[in-house]
């Protein structure tokens, strides 16, 4: 096993909360009792991603609204929420609400851009203002302004007997701007959010500049240092956070059955890796599928892993609950330390 020049600071994961449509519920509630087991297993965050119209979670608000509930220390967080589906001032008074519900845990993670399959419901979306919709970084910035306490309007105060009305966005959560994080593919929105104050999420996936290489690690660690740099310069340096998702799958404690359903997955997925997909040449990373060992000689290796010392591994979109207990476990009692992590304390918040 190799040293690593950078221990693992901070170690999250990151669920879809897949659910079948018949029984919706239950799945639900296999997302909330993964993040118990998370915070149990001494996870430092729990992410969730935003699905629209799809059989995974489409208010990760309201989840981590219940599992704020239900947990005391682990933090939440979205991976992220697409602004193009929201109203930001809504948006930042439920991000504000939920933070205060649980005690400044919250990590919402953001993306700019249209709508997928835009065209398929952007008459529901907007039905009065589709054409004219703004999809670009004013959006996000609107809510960064919003979610900091700037004021909304001129009108306060009370009127009549009992009404009173503020001039920002209601309740106010302290620090919620400090953990806002910017979903990041390009060395273009990277660097923008390094100049305007948002944390850093790095996936698996990553568009590369017309002279660059297909080779997914180099872009990444590329992007993550122009990100430094631009943060370096803003007005806030030393505040910004990168986080790493890649998939990771330890068979440490799979059974045999458990290992073959991990090893088609992963080469079913495969071949997209293989080169740059769509016409602006999207790269995937490769899934890592083996030995907490093996996995942790890859991400030593790994140009990007090298930049962080935060990640939120992301679980396999389609296994059932006893899957991911198993991959959690393993992740947590082995994967982890191997990477120099150690797990936060139960019970510390």
């Amino acid at each position: 096993m190799p040293d690593s020049s950078r221990p693992l600071r901070k170690l999250g994961f990151l669920t879809i909360g897949l659910f079948d449509p018949a029984d919706p519920a239950a799945g639900h509630e296999s997302t909330l009792q993964i993040i118990g087991l998370g915070e149990r297993l001494g996870f430092d965050s729990a992410w969730l991603r935003h699905r629209h119209l799809q059989f995974g979670i489409s208010s990760p608000i309201a989840v981590m609204a219940a599992a704020s509930q239900r947990t005391s220390r682990i933090e939440l967080g979205t991976a992220v929420t697409p602004l193009g589906w929201e109203n930001p001032l809504r948006l930042a008074e439920d991000l504000a609400t939920v933070d205060l519900l649980a005690g400044g845990r919250i990590n919402p993670g953001l993306s700019v851009g249209e709508p997928m399959h835009y065209d398929t419901v952007k008459h529901e979306l907007y039905p009065d203002s589709f054409e004219v919709e703004d999809f670009g970084y004013a959006r996000v910035e609107r809510l960064a302004r919003l979610v900091s306490g700037e004021p909304v309007r001129e009108f306060s105060g009370k009127q009549g007997v009992a009404e009173e009305f503020s001039n920002r966005v209601e309740p106010h959560s302290p620090g919620l701007r400090e953990r806002l994080w910017y979903g990041a593919g390009s060395r273009k929105s990277a660097v923008w959010a390094g100049a305007n104050g948002f944390n850093l999420l790095s996936s698996s996936v990553v568009f590369p500049e017309p002279d660059q290489e297909p080779d997914f690690a180099l872009i990444q660690q590329s992007h993550i240092r122009a990100y430094r740099e631009a943060a370096a310069a803003s007005p806030e340096p030393g505040r910004a956070r990168v986080s790493q998702g890649l998939v990771v799958i330890p068979t440490d404690s799979a059974s045999a059955e458990q290992r073959e359903k991990y090893r088609r997955y992963v080469a079913e997925r495969t071949p997209r890796t293989r080169a740059p997909q769509g016409p602006k040449g999207m790269l995937f990373a490769a899934d890592l599928l083996g030995t907490s060992e093996e996995i942790a000689e890859q991400l030593y290796a790994h140009a990007g892993f090298q930049e962080v010392d935060e990640v939120a591994f992301a679980l396999p979109f389609s296994f059932g609950h006893e899957d991911y207990v198993q991959i959690l476990t393993d992740i947590a009692g082995k994967l982890g330390p191997a990477l120099g992590w150690a797990p936060a304390a139960a019970g510390v918040c």
